[in-house]
């Protein structure tokens, strides 16, 4: 059984916020639903290159950007100018996966928990808030106060020093496969997060865990139930 690690670092878009209600949005300002999963990959696309170029930017101007461009290049689309910023606005008050708050309320009985996005540190803080389970975290970070995004290893070594810890006493806990290859080549534990049941591209080093949800994930590290 692998040893519950000192500290369980978070990824936040996905892995801890639902998406799913943004496909609706996307339908009612006339685009496709699946516009919606297609529009995250282009914000964390633009993202990665300006990264790679030693850039740090900002998520909210990246996603709002790609939202208007898929405004303007969708026929029936609606042409309001304040369309891309009330589509933000929801995806700043998602919720949950019903798996989280069991999930790190059983991870937290041995572990310290910390986030890090690549959007605001405000998002995941409000995120956590309307969850009820802010309290069980010590910190929210951002990789905007980071050198750069994930999954550049500063990112995650940011993560290490603000916590007061190795790299290797930290587990990132991610549903993206980007993201678990970037903390393991930077030296940390990593635990990917399955809930679609998609097989974890051969490309990238494999997570040290492979759990549905974070209930199973606490499961295999032996946390102590209620």
């Amino acid at each position: 059984m692998p040893a519950s690690p000192p500290v369980v670092l978070f990824d936040v878009n996905e892995t801890l916020s639902d998406m799913r209600p943004l496909m609706g949005e996307f339908e009612d300002a006339g685009m496709p639903a699946a516009g919606a999963s297609l529009w995250f990959t282009e914000v964390l696309r633009d993202g990665f290159a300006l990264t790679v170029t030693g850039e740090n930017p900002d998520f909210v101007v990246l996603a709002r950007d790609a939202l208007r461009r898929h405004l303007a290049t969708t026929p029936g689309a609606r042409e309001d100018p304040g369309e891309a910023d009330r589509i933000l606005e929801v995806f700043t008050h998602l919720e949950l996966h019903s798996d989280v708050v069991p999930g790190v309320t059983a991870l937290r009985r041995t572990a310290e928990l910390v986030t890090l996005s690549n959007g605001s540190s405000a998002i995941a803080e409000s995120l956590l808030t309307r969850g009820g389970v802010r309290e069980l975290f010590s910190q929210c970070l951002s990789v905007g106060d980071a050198p750069l995004w994930k999954p550049a290893r500063e990112a995650y070594e940011y993560a290490a020093q603000q916590t007061g810890r190795r790299v290797d006493e930290l587990m990132l806990v991610a549903v993206h496969p980007w993201d678990i290859h970037g903390a393991a080549m930077a030296g940390l534990r990593t635990a990917w997060i399955n809930r679609t049941g998609a097989p974890f591209p051969s490309c990238f080093r494999a997570p040290e865990i492979e759990a549905e949800h974070l209930v199973g994930l606490a499961e295999i590290l032996g946390v102590p139930g209620d």
